[in-house]
């Protein structure tokens, strides 16, 4: 489990009533719905639903299922994860995160613009049949420009909320920093991943494993 889930997550339990949030789990895979359900119970939730599907995720928010996080496979046996989330958020669920176990431009940026508040690269481990296994940072060789690993501590940090979806402004006030400087780090994370697009570098970042 990731920090970005177990961060989400406890911020919800810390706000929300005494009697915790409900969660939605949708992944095709049991082992990985178990995984994920039993992980958000730990950090909160009080109720924690499950679907293998889109359709089954669709069905139970027909029926009446209210809640606040959804945690999605980024593609479903029926449709995808960033389409689930933005389903979600227009019946009332104001926090998704899509789980993938590929971090390409083209997802992120997808999961970005459904309103997902972060995107999580994972791999399966074949020794412990887990699919939640956080992707670590390797090494690379950066370019000219630095690449991923000339990025200073504070631009991680920068790009971590980046994935998280916060704005200029909520980064500011998150860090501690002015706007002017929140652009400047951005510029020069731009610099070195080589894009300006915010969900490409993330995307880049992802595939460098200097976030998770």
């Amino acid at each position: 489990m990731t920090a970005l889930i177990e961060g989400t997550a406890g911020a919800l339990a810390r706000n929300a009533r005494e009697a915790g949030y409900t969660a939605l789990v949708v992944a095709a895979d049991p082992h990985q719905r178990a995984a994920l359900a039993a992980r958000l119970r730990a950090l909160g939730a009080r109720v924690v639903l499950e679907a293998a599907s889109a359709a089954e995720a669709r069905a139970r928010v027909r029926m009446g299922a209210r809640g606040k996080l959804c945690v999605t496979e980024g593609v479903l046996p029926d449709g995808s994860g960033p389409g689930v989330v933005a389903e979600l958020r227009r019946a009332g669920w104001t926090h998704g995160i899509v789980v993938s176990p590929t971090g390409d431009p083209y997802s992120v940026r997808s999961a970005l613009a459904a309103g997902a508040k972060g995107f999580i690269v994972t791999r399966a481990s074949v020794d412990t049949d887990k699919h939640d296994v956080p992707v670590r940072p390797i090494g690379r060789r950066g370019g000219a420009s630095g690449g991923p690993q000339g990025l200073s501590a504070r631009e991680v940090e920068v790009l971590h909320l980046v994935a998280g979806g916060s704005s200029n402004r909520e980064i500011g006030t998150a860090l501690g920093l002015s706007a002017l400087t929140v652009k400047s780090h951005l510029a020069r994370i731009a610099r070195k991943l080589g894009t300006g697009d915010r969900a490409e570098m993330v995307a880049v970042a992802l595939r460098a494993r200097v976030i998770t």
